[in-house]
């Protein structure tokens, strides 16, 4: 499925609405600044129609963008679990491996004096 763009008409209306500025955080867009971007994306069932085009700064664009992004990917993946292509991680239902229990402490030997003092007879 290919990517529908908006129409010109749709495009010049749009920027018309907006009127120099973005409509998310209302910075001042300078001529051919502005960029049309889908409300709810194209990917996800978006018409391509004025009240689905929005005017954003490069700066909203790209963070909306990877939010759009964010979505696409999530709603692929629900997609595929509920088709069979993914199957959900099995846990393992078994009883976890005993621990091994830890040596008791070695006793020190007694220690020995290098040195024994001599008694005279």
């Amino acid at each position: 499925m290919s990517r529908r763009e908006f129409s010109r008409k749709v495009k010049q209306a749009a920027l018309a609405r907006a009127a120099g500025k973005c409509e998310k955080c209302t910075a001042a867009l300078k001529p051919r600044e502005g960029e049309v971007d889908h409300i709810l994306p194209d990917i996800l069932g978006g018409e391509p129609v004025l009240a689905n085009a929005q005017v954003l700064c490069s700066v909203c664009h790209a963070e909306k963008t990877a939010d759009d992004i964010r979505r696409t990917r999530k709603a692929d993946r629900a997609r595929d679990k509920a088709s069979g292509a993914i199957r959900p991680k099995q846990s393992i239902r078994s009883a976890p491996f005993p621990k091994p229990e830890k040596p008791a402490p070695k006793a020190m030997p007694a220690r020995r004096s290098l040195y024994t003092a001599r008694t005279s007879p």
